[in-house]
């Protein structure tokens, strides 16, 4: 019979009785083939080597043999009957056409393998590229978020100095309006010419350094300081109004005039000191004002 030359050939192979059994029954014996396509797929399975449940001659459809059921009687005449008489060099033929079949089976399953790990290496790759592709949109939207911040900030910043400049400009326009004139007419005292100095032959005068900004530190009652700088041009109102912007709760809330004291020689500013350069009340490059509540009247 066909399926027990197949077995035959695969015993000669090396492969064990009953997994030889089981491949043949399980592809309905087909054929060599077959059955050595389904040995080359199971081998690593756990339960290759299991016997089948159901007797062989019911998986090929039709009554198992006394050889198939494992009986003690008629094995012999059965085998001896339906076993076809091989030469040597038939066998050895037969052997050598399976073994081609073997190492070509095996060489067509490396040849599977060896492109299913390319293919999971190339999607490996893909995935790793795409990471970091991810990753670096994550970077470029967190700088992009950090440049709006900044972008943000700045224009803040504008913002608050602009508001300044227009409570400074409102609180002259009150100031000269309350005083029935403009900002800026007060009189200048005249000036004298200096005479001649007589001029030493070993001895330069003294060029006079002119700045363009000063340091004020204004010490609040409470103790506190704020320091901040001005151009030199500035008014003395310029420093008034910033200390009315940052004063704390001590003074009435941010509401009652103050009045700015010079710390030594003492001196206390008048209104009209307040539309003067801070370089021409002598507060260039630094000085140290004192913040007083403005006394009513």
């Amino acid at each position: 019979m066909a399926e027990l030359t197949a077995l035959e050939s695969l015993l000669e192979m090396g492969f064990p009785k009953g997994r030889a059994e089981k491949a043949l029954a399980l592809t309905g014996n087909q054929g060599i083939e077959a059955a050595m396509d389904w040995l080359m797929e199971h081998e690593d399975d756990p339960d290759v080597d299991e016997p089948l449940a159901t007797p062989l001659g019911h998986i090929l459809g039709r009554e198992p043999t006394p050889t198939e059921q494992g009986g003690p009687e008629g094995s012999g005449s059965a085998v001896g009957e339906s076993k076809p008489i091989l030469t040597e060099e038939e066998r050895q033929e037969q052997t050598k056409r399976m073994l081609e079949l073997v190492a070509q089976k095996q060489r067509e399953r490396e040849e599977r393998e060896e492109r299913e790990a390319l293919e999971r290496e190339r999607q490996r790759r893909r995935q790793g590229q795409e990471l970091s592709a991810a990753r670096q949109r994550l970077q470029e939207d967190e700088m992009r978020r950090a440049a709006e911040e900044r972008r943000k900030e700045k224009a803040e910043e504008l913002a608050a100095r602009q508001r300044v400049r227009e409570k400074i400009e409102r609180d002259k326009a009150e100031r000269a309006k309350k005083y029935g004139g403009h900002v800026g007419s007060q009189p200048c005292p005249p000036t004298t010419e200096p005479g001649p100095v007589p001029s030493s032959p070993s001895k330069e005068p003294p060029t006079k350094r002119e700045y363009d900004q000063c340091r004020i530190q204004v010490r609040l009652p409470d103790g506190s300081s704020l320091t901040q700088t001005f151009r030199a041009r500035e008014q003395l109102a310029a420093v008034r109004l910033y200390v009315e912007l940052h004063r704390g709760e001590e003074l009435g809330g941010g509401q009652d005039p103050v009045q700015l004291l010079s710390g030594f020689p003492r001196r206390a500013f008048s209104e009209a000191d307040m539309e003067r350069p801070l370089q021409e009340l002598g507060l260039v490059p630094s000085a140290v004002l004192i913040v007083a509540k403005k006394c009513p009247g």
